[in-house]
């Protein structure tokens, strides 16, 4: 049974409820702990971006920076309505963002197929607000479309997944889709935090249900 603290945390917070952030970004660490690339724009020509919440962003952003073909990772804050937030301000629940990760990837050398492929896998889409013992709005499953292609593919991806949990006997998805949200960079100690902390905390934890690349999703 949750505490009430964990009950509020569950809320989602309206614009009219949300902290009025700031106008001034926060300071970002310009390069990428792990390949030494720039985590800010502008990108290589040809690069595309995708955004994934998957509970704390930590063991997410480790997953991402590992396959062949993502050119940069970062974390940070989408899908509420706080101008750059703090950390403390969204583990507050009144921001109304989630904790997601920045992903840039070459298009020619990993679909997105393959990316939302790793997303379902690796968390459970089915928990609503938390993820395992995160519990809170900031620890939502969520996707950041960019563009109608990847809109399609994500419906598509998440119906064919969907037909797999429940053949499994699992529940429903309740992963957000969010059309390009305002992607908001974390502090930068978040950063690669588990290639500086290898043995921090990674909550991250999947269905056992796989989600094969080519079941029925073109990218």
């Amino acid at each position: 049974m949750f505490s009430f603290l964990s009950s509020h945390k569950t809320r989602p917070v309206s614009a009219d409820e949300a902290l009025s952030g700031r106008s001034e970004p926060m300071p970002v660490t310009a390069v990428h702990r792990v390949n030494r690339r720039s985590m800010v724009p502008p990108y290589p020509q040809g690069m595309e971006t995708a955004i994934f919440g998957m509970g704390c962003f930590w063991g997410a952003e480790r997953l991402f920076w590992t396959i062949d073909g993502v050119w940069v990772t970062a974390v940070g804050y989408a899908g509420g309505f706080t101008p750059n937030p703090t950390y403390e301000e969204v583990c507050s629940a009144k921001t109304g963002h989630a904790e997601v990760v920045l992903v840039v990837f070459d298009p020619d050398k990993v679909s997105y197929e393959k990316l939302l492929s790793t997303f379902w896998e690796e968390h459970d889409p089915t928990q609503g607000m938390r993820q395992g013992n995160d519990v809170g709005t900031q620890y939502r499953s969520l996707i950041g479309t960019f563009g109608p292609s990847q809109a399609t593919t994500v419906e598509r991806s998440a119906a064919t997944y969907q037909q797999r949990l429940s053949a499994a006997g699992k529940g429903d998805i309740s992963t957000e889709v969010a059309d390009s949200p305002a992607f908001y960079f974390a502090e930068p100690y978040h950063q690669q935090y588990l290639d500086s902390n290898p043995g921090g905390y990674c909550g991250l934890q999947g269905t056992g249900v796989s989600c094969p690349i080519g079941s029925g999703v073109s990218n």
